[in-house]
């Protein structure tokens, strides 16, 4: 399966600061934001990985990620033109994709929670089988987000309808920024009709799906955090939380080469560079104690 991350747009709401860097790499309390969703896909065993990003900020990722090898994956890089809608991802990803499953999480979402692995997992499994997956949050104001309609019974889930934004939503139950298809999904992308507002929207692809009875959701419990940090608030409420569980329970959420260690995807070695890179702050003291403890 391939993974994308799209770490484009132009990121007006958190202007002035997003006048002179992008978004996604803007710092979440201890690593950029991009290191959240970068991590999402790792957990999900993906180590083939496609990040879009604007023209401009192109070189800046490459700076800081280079081809992935310190994480133990492979990192490519294309450019967004303009931002018309997230299922034109999967058009400019087409041949990057091939003919494997692709998965695509936005790179301002920050997932965190009980389980999260399995699910994701479990997501993969059903792109493999013809499916795709959506992940639903519940939400607060439901008008501001993408809405799944569901209905549970006997712990399955199933897909009613998803609905753009809508005035009068039908639940609250948000779909995130992380979505799993199989394989033939730049096909059905470019079969994706611009919306009233001009946009390729993934909510039309799910919806395509859901026609076929292709489409499946995972939701995420009541234990679960997730953020769509496109607002400064969003920001630091995500920033906070980090915080505050990494200062209790002595760990690092979302460290990509913990996790790429742990997967026997990097050396002992390995991490030890980047352990001893990063030694002057808490980061690279954790990398140091994740060697320590698996001696």
């Amino acid at each position: 399966m391939k993974g994308i991350i799209l770490a484009g747009g132009s990121g007006t709401r958190l202007y002035p600061i997003t006048e002179g860097i992008s978004k996604q790499l803007m710092p979440i309390y201890d690593k950029p934001m991009i290191f959240y969703p970068l991590s999402t896909l790792m957990l999900a065993g993906i180590k083939d990985i496609l990040i879009i990003t604007t023209p401009e900020d192109q070189a800046s990722f490459k700076r800081l990620l280079k081809d992935g090898s310190q994480f133990g994956i492979k990192i490519s890089y294309t450019v967004q033109p303009s931002p018309d809608g997230l299922a034109q991802a999967f058009i400019l990803g087409e041949e990057f994709i091939g003919n494997d499953e692709a998965a695509m999480v936005l790179g301002d979402n920050i997932f965190y929670g009980h389980r999260f692995t399995e699910a994701l997992e479990q997501a993969v499994e059903n792109a493999k089988k013809g499916y795709a997956t959506i992940f639903g949050n519940k939400v607060k104001d439901p008008e501001r987000f993408g809405i799944m309609e569901i209905t549970q019974s006997r712990g399955v889930t199933k897909v009613i309808s998803v609905e753009e934004k809508p005035k009068k939503p039908k639940s609250n139950y948000a779909i995130t920024g992380l979505y799993f298809y199989p394989k033939g999904v730049a096909k059905m992308a470019k079969e994706v009709k611009p919306s009233a507002r001009g946009e390729l929207e993934i909510t039309t692809l799910n919806d395509m799906y859901l026609q076929k009875k292709k489409l499946r959701a995972e939701v995420l419990g009541e234990g679960f955090t997730w953020f769509d940090t496109g607002t400064f608030d969003s920001e630091l409420d995500a920033a906070n939380m980090i915080r505050s569980i990494q200062n209790n329970k002595d760990k690092v959420i979302c460290c990509p080469e913990q996790i790429a260690y742990y997967r026997g995807w990097i050396t002992k070695e390995e991490l030890k560079a980047r352990a001893d890179l990063l030694k002057k702050n808490s980061y690279g003291a954790y990398l140091q104690k994740v060697i320590d403890e698996t001696k």
